[in-house]
């Protein structure tokens, strides 16, 4: 019997995906432009020692066709390692994940296109109606912390809450934690997530905040995610009714609204999410799954476009891989992807529609270069084949050379 071990390096994109000119993010390149910024900066080019003995450079130098700004000539990897393009359209989060999983978007998700007055009259009715506000703020795309200094003041004397969206498939309310009430919020947008029904939108995020007009506001570390459920089984599915567990840590579980998912562990901020993923891996059995996501690269760098602190939590997150490493067991296969791109020197906030990396490494398993893979669930099946697990509707092993 097997384990896996999957980390979402959410973000981090490797290039422009064929099809990004029709999303505006013809160029954009998360990892190649964090590196190039790094390189032309004084505090020097990326140091991703442990990544690049995974095939990370490697993989964005196969989307290339050379390496990034300061890598020069790379080794071999030691795992496996290429790059993915997404079929699904779209550049989000739930996408990206659950065509990792095995499930392909036939469709998009839907937006809300107009910069100001984004939603349907009556739909914040209802919401104000249904959740007993005595109005609501924003209506538009925007920030999430840009809108929470201009609006914040507001919120606090009025009492109604904070809504707005983005490029993606998001719903997104801003409250503040003590005056608003964490619980309120999470009732407001689970109100939000049943009348959204008919519009097919992917997620509807609760994004408390505290601190004054004086101090300035700031996000709070107990944003919660409400997603449609996958339209179809996923390799999480597949693994429960196989008799085995998955382990959702960070906010994966919310990804896949909490279907196929034995135990949800709860952790913020880059080290807590690894000392969670370490501390399962000694307590989970054979025929199970431990998948995690790293969201500061995308929440607190890319959207914010913080290129040196993406390149800092990049260099952060390598420093501890080989703890990671020393805790595989024979048997253990390990792999390393995105969800999509949010690239921190691209205009706006928004994600950037990319190519992901796809990395594997199990003790045994011998190096070899993936190329480009045509689909996400490239990595679902994998880790299925791994796993003894029937085939998933979508994708092909990459674990054998055939």
């Amino acid at each position: 019997m097997s384990r896996a071990i999957w980390l979402v390096l959410d973000s981090l994109g490797v290039g422009a995906a064929p099809d990004a000119a029709d999303y505006g993010d013809a160029g954009a390149d998360t990892f190649g432009h964090v590196a190039a910024a790094c390189a032309a900066a004084a505090r020097g080019p990326l140091r991703l020692p442990n990544f690049t003995t995974l095939g990370l450079p490697q993989a964005h130098a196969a989307a290339h066709g050379q390496p990034a700004p300061g890598f020069g000539k790379l080794p071999a990897a030691a795992g496996l390692w290429g790059y993915a393009v997404e079929r699904a359209r779209g550049k989000d989060t739930p996408s990206g994940h659950w065509e990792t999983t095995g499930v392909v978007l036939r469709e998009p998700f839907g937006v809300f296109a107009p910069a100001e007055h984004a939603f349907p009259p009556a739909l914040l009715q209802e919401l104000v109606v249904q959740g007993g506000l005595p109005g609501v703020l924003g209506d538009c795309h925007a920030s999430g912390t840009e809108i929470i200094q201009r609006l914040g003041a507001e919120h606090l004397r009025s009492g109604s809450p904070i809504v707005y969206t983005s490029a993606d498939s998001v719903f997104q309310i801003a409250a503040h934690e003590q005056a608003f009430g964490l619980d309120c919020l999470y009732r407001l947008c689970e109100l939000a997530r049943r009348l959204l029904a008919d519009y097919n939108i992917g997620r509807v995020i609760a994004r408390p905040f505290t601190g004054t007009a004086e101090s300035g506001f700031s996000r709070s570390p107990h944003r919660r995610d409400y997603a449609l459920p996958p339209p179809a089984p996923t390799l999480f599915d597949a693994l429960l009714a196989a008799g085995g567990e998955v382990v959702a840590i960070g906010k994966i579980g919310d990804i896949f609204a909490h279907r196929g998912v034995s135990r949800c562990v709860e952790a913020h901020g880059h080290d807590e999410l690894f000392d969670a993923t370490l501390a399962a891996m000694t307590q989970a059995g054979e025929n199970s799954l431990i998948a995690t996501n790293f969201v500061d690269f995308d929440m607190v760098y890319g959207h914010r476009r913080d290129v040196f602190g993406y390149a800092a939590a990049l260099e952060a997150l390598d420093a501890r891989l080989p703890e990671l490493l020393q805790a595989l067991r024979p048997g253990d296969l390990l792999a390393i992807s995105a969800d999509h791109g949010c690239d921190p020197t691209w205009p706006g906030s928004d994600h950037t529609r990319e190519c992901i990396p796809v990395l594997a490494f199990a003790p045994g398993l011998a190096p070899r270069a993936l190329g480009r893979r045509d689909s996400f669930a490239d990595i679902g099946q994998s880790m299925a084949s791994h796993l003894g697990l029937p085939s998933l509707a979508a994708g092909r092993s990459f674990l054998s050379p055939a």
